[in-house]
């Protein structure tokens, strides 16, 4: 709820300048292509280089700051939708033996 509160701020805020952030959507559901091409506009529009930021790394940087922060490898793979510890622990690059010996540690 808090990311459709700050898309429509940043809707309302942007439009009374002139500009169009979000370009026109139909429905509340967004598709990968628009979301990417909001990111995209977003960070253009507070002056970062584009090639920098898109949603596969911003993806992969959040789950990599919440496991750095929590350790909880479980709450990891949940968020990311993986169905295999494994995967999650590929994704993140962690090392496989300490990524069990957390997982084993921690319960949900």
């Amino acid at each position: 709820m808090l990311t459709r509160a700050v898309v429509t701020e940043t809707e309302v805020a942007y439009s009374k300048s002139g500009g169009d952030v979000l370009g026109r959507i139909d429905s509340l559901h967004l598709s990968t292509r628009q979301y990417a091409r909001i990111v995209h506009k977003w960070v253009k529009l507070i002056g970062l280089d584009p090639s920098n930021y898109g949603t596969h790394t911003m993806r992969r940087t959040k789950a990599s700051l919440i496991y750095r922060r929590t350790k909880n490898l479980r709450a990891v793979q949940l968020l990311l939708g993986h169905t295999k510890l494994e995967s999650t622990v590929r994704y993140l690059g962690i090392e496989v033996d300490d990524a069990l010996e957390i997982a084993e540690q921690t319960e949900v």
